[in-house]
């Protein structure tokens, strides 16, 4: 039975963990740098490895009934979509935290945004419009390019 305390003592090590022994913890084990800058999503990536590497990924049938799924949704799969690499699928959902409350976006797939009830035409819009300062979008709910 494998010992939980040691997936546990590193789990509570990152929360102890700069920027950059993050970066570095990732680099050790995902085999690759990476250029993600926020801690919490450095955090779960982690951690979501460290348990995979202890516990295990995905077993091959689970891989092939998701690998089933993805090729009836095009959604789940966005290479069958065939969309322009700046597309963004209808029903992709960016959400963010800011000063205590989650707010959430969808985009409407025709190059606008839904929020509150409100059509915008760029994320960094919405940012605005959340915030009431200038952001660039993509920054503000965390979309890398």
């Amino acid at each position: 039975m494998p010992d939980t305390n040691i997936v546990m003592r590193q789990l509570v090590a990152l929360n102890q963990m700069e920027l950059n022994e993050l970066q570095e913890k990732y680099e050790e084990l995902y085999g690759a740098k990476t250029n993600i800058i926020s801690l919490r999503a450095l955090r779960q990536k982690l951690a979501y490895r460290i348990q995979e590497v202890y516990y295990g990924g995905l077993s091959d049938k689970d891989k092939e009934k998701l690998e089933l799924i993805a090729q009836r949704d095009p959604v789940a799969n966005l290479e069958i979509l065939n969309l322009p690499k700046d597309t963004i699928p209808r029903g992709t959902r960016f959400s963010r935290e800011w000063h205590g409350k989650v707010y959430e976006v969808i985009a409407t797939g025709s190059g606008t945004y839904e929020y509150a009830g409100q059509y915008f035409r760029s994320l960094s819009a919405v940012a605005m419009a959340i915030t009431g300062s200038k952001w660039n979008g993509n920054k503000f709910f965390g979309v890398n390019q």
